[in-house]
């Protein structure tokens, strides 16, 4: 027993070492998949950042979606004065609008052009080695940021490995034991900002050299005063005039509070303080606000308010930072440490990325070639030439695409887009042209060949050889009347009939034809009484339509609930029979829940001495027609009626008409006798759409959107706008015999 124990033991201790290896091993397969962020971002993203994550594996990468429409981004950035270029640059950099061309925002620089701002926001243009810095997380990390890399930033500046001394306000020299790098180094851990990126920032702002204005402490009327950062520098017209505002920020902050100068360290009367506060300002004002990447900070497009919180001006500051900060770190061995790259997302961006406003366009011809590489290491760069970053890189007989032909003389280069989805560029010497594959054959098939009227189904398309998949096939229909095909073999069923469908090459003459039939379901059917008053022993006709018009199937058939008061024939004629009221139902032959109702009121017959009307008028059992048409008030058809009965004229709204009031298509008399409705006729005035008495352009509009199934007619009122009396529906031909009526040309018979 204890060795059965002991071996059930052992067996159950297997089983669960095995789940929990199970579990260690899916753990770290998922995490090994989606520990980068990739599988975060749009598909235009993710052959850039997958490349980069193959050199850089501890890289990581955080999707920013902004949710902003991208055209609405570039309409707000693209302000003038937002964004500026030196004036020296040529005009695809510049704002060219009259009155704003080269304008000076600031001394020597001029408002920049909408491509630049397009090609400076879209972040998949910099999604390189170099440029991806621009997106880099700028919060302090003791892991990584130490005083050896500060100084190689600083490397090739007069910072570098400088001690640091500053003038007083006084004029007195101070010279301190540490340096530079110590400065910005313990101002990093101070404000939490990252300090790369202050020196970086440093080098932007101020340039190499110790004697810029900003930081010389010399300048007239604010000696003794340093803003490395350039912080409050706005633009002005005035000589120095964005140094002087920076440097009054250094003072006295520009107005600010106490507590916000407390906070900042203002004034800026020694290097340290400028330094520091200044780190602290950008921390509080950006990196800790949500800013926390070079990109952010230049283009505000996060938080509540947005495009306005904007540090710097020059369009191209985050591309250039991108390479100090590159510089840095590669200077310093630290490419390959764990970092974090936070990289926008907008909404409607464009397939392929706006380019620099430097690649001149007339060096290109648009092309769709298919193209492979002929050489080995061969590579894919941001532009047109070996000054441009490395994207990625090709191996012999790798395929692509190429998208811009270079032309010209000289070195030329190709724009062509991976089959990964990277567009960059490569050098004409290394590209071969595909030899030309052309379609074979095509095969059509549908999975069945009766569509429904307004239903969208798509081919199903073979083409042979596989390579050719990709060519263009232009697809026409017989009769797009009935069925409707677009650019990518989507067919589209319009009215019932038949049709064929072609599929030909572009390139030759290759084809492929298939049949289809649409089917037109009923989905209504409407009657043109709903609610009859008979006498005993009359007859009358209900008029029913199948609608749509096309419908395949037309038939309808009639029901009476009670044919011992009214029966009713396959052709919708009644016949009263006794007093009472019945239910007629009308139904389609196709779907018997598609139905109509009209109820039948059965009274005592009238003899005719009770009531007579005059001969101008057309009598039938239910129905008034014939009534002058310039002569169509209640006391007017009061004037051709002759009985002794109570007679009532109502509208079709139900609403009791006086003698002045006018009569119109769908009003009623009533017969009554002690109250009770022996008699109800209904009035048709032929042309009078809507009801109102009257034949104009309103009922032109109402016919014309019922015939173009926008609103229907009921019952009555499509009797009358049949103007030619025929026992179809209202069609556009009385629709001209209206307008001829308004316009005096035909009269409408009534």
């Amino acid at each position: 027993m204890n060795i059965l124990k002991s071996k059930k033991t052992y067996i159950i201790l297997v089983i669960i070492l095995f789940f929990i290896c199970a579990i260690i091993l899916l753990t770290n397969s998922l995490g090994s998949s989606t520990s980068n962020g990739i599988e975060d971002f749009p598909d235009s993203y993710k052959a850039y950042l997958e490349e980069l994550s193959k050199k850089h594996p501890n890289w990581k990468f955080t999707a920013l979606y902004t949710n902003l429409d991208w055209k609405y981004v570039i309409d707000n950035e693209n302000q003038f004065g937002k964004n500026l270029v030196p004036k020296n640059y040529s005009d695809r950099w510049k704002n060219t609008k009259p009155g704003e061309y080269n304008v000076e925002v600031d001394a020597g620089w001029v408002d920049s052009s909408r491509q630049a701002v397009e090609f400076c926001m879209d972040p998949r243009n910099f999604l390189n080695e170099v440029r991806i810095f621009q997106f880099e997380a700028l919060s302090f990390s003791e892991h990584t940021n130490n005083l050896d890399g500060v100084e190689k930033i600083l490397y090739g500046t007069e910072f570098y490995n400088t001690k640091v001394s500053y003038l007083t306000s006084n004029g007195q020299t101070i010279n301190m034991s540490e340096k530079y790098s110590d400065l910005i180094l313990r101002g990093g851990g101070t404000s939490k900002v990252s300090p790369y990126h202050l020196a970086s920032r440093i080098k932007q702002e101020v340039g190499p050299f110790l004697s810029h204005s900003s930081i010389s402490g010399t300048v007239e009327g604010f000696k003794g005063l340093y803003n490395f950062y350039n912080i409050g520098a706005t633009s002005s017209q005035e000589a120095m005039g964005a140094i002087k505002n920076g440097l009054q920020y250094a003072k006295d902050g520009k107005g600010a509070s106490e507590a916000t100068k407390t906070k900042f360290l203002i004034p800026w009367n020694t290097k340290e303080r400028a330094i520091t506060g200044g780190a602290i300002f950008i921390g509080d004002s950006y990196i800790n606000q949500g800013q926390d990447t070079v990109y952010l900070q230049k283009f505000d497009v996060t938080g509540d308010s947005l495009f306005w919180h904007q540090y710097m001006t020059n369009v191209l500051a985050p591309f250039s930072e991108s390479k100090s900060i590159y510089t840095g770190y590669k200077n310093s061995n630290l490419l390959d440490i764990p970092m974090n790259f936070i990289i926008p997302i907008y909404n409607n961006m464009p397939d392929i990325p706006t380019q620099s406003p430097s690649i001149e366009p007339s060096n290109f011809t648009d092309d769709n070639t298919k193209v492979y590489c002929n050489a080995t290491n061969v590579n894919v760069r941001t532009g047109p030439g070996t000054s441009y970053e490395v994207i990625t890189m090709v191996q012999n007989g790798n395929q692509m695409t190429r998208i811009k032909k270079g032309i010209g003389t000289g070195d030329r280069w190709d724009m062509v887009k991976l089959q990964n989805g990277i567009i960059g560029y490569i050098s004409q010497n290394y590209v071969t042209e595909v030899p030309p594959v052309e379609i074979e054959k095509i095969e059509l098939t549908i999975d069945n060949n009766v569509i429904n009227k307004g239903e969208t189904k798509k081919l199903e398309v073979r083409i042979t050889p596989e390579e050719a998949k990709e060519h263009k096939v232009i697809y026409s229909s017989s009769n797009p009347n009935v069925v409707t095909v677009d650019d990518e073999g989507n067919l589209r069923g319009i009215t019932s009939g038949k049709a064929t469908i072609n599929a030909k090459a572009e390139e030759n003459n290759v084809q492929d034809s298939i049949e289809i039939e649409v089917y037109s379901k009923v989905t209504n059917i409407s009657i043109d009484n709903n609610d009859v008053y008979m006498q005993v022993g009359d007859t009358f006709k209900i008029n029913a339509y199948v609608e749509p018009d096309d419908a395949n199937k037309k038939g309808i058939f009639f029901e009476s609930n009670s044919p011992d008061i009214v029966t009713v024939d396959e052709h919708g004629n009644l016949e009263a029979k006794t007093e009472g009221t019945a239910i007629i139902t009308v139904k389609s032959e196709e779907n018997e829940e598609i139905k109509k109702e009209c109820s039948v009121t059965v009274v005592r017959k009238m003899e005719d001495s009770e009531i007579h009307f005059d001969s101008s008028l057309n009598v039938d059992s239910l129905e008034i027609s014939g009534i002058d048409y310039d002569k169509n008030k209640v006391s007017d058809l009061k004037d051709l009626i002759t009985t002794d009965l109570e007679l009532e004229f109502i509208n079709y709204k139900g609403e009791t008409l006086s003698d002045n009031d006018i009569v119109g298509t769908g009003s009623k008399i009533l017969v009554k006798e002690n109250g009770n409705i022996l008699r109800r006729y209904t009035i048709i005035i032929y042309g009078d759409s809507n009801g109102d008495g009257k034949i104009n352009s309103v009922d032109l509009l109402v016919l014309q959107r019922h015939i173009l199934e926008l609103q229907k007619l009921d019952d009555i009122f499509m009797k009358a706008s049949n103007v030619r009396k025929t026992s179809s529906k209202p069609s556009s031909v009385d629709l001209l015999l209206i307008q001829r009526h308004i316009l005096g040309l035909q009269k409408i018979e009534q």
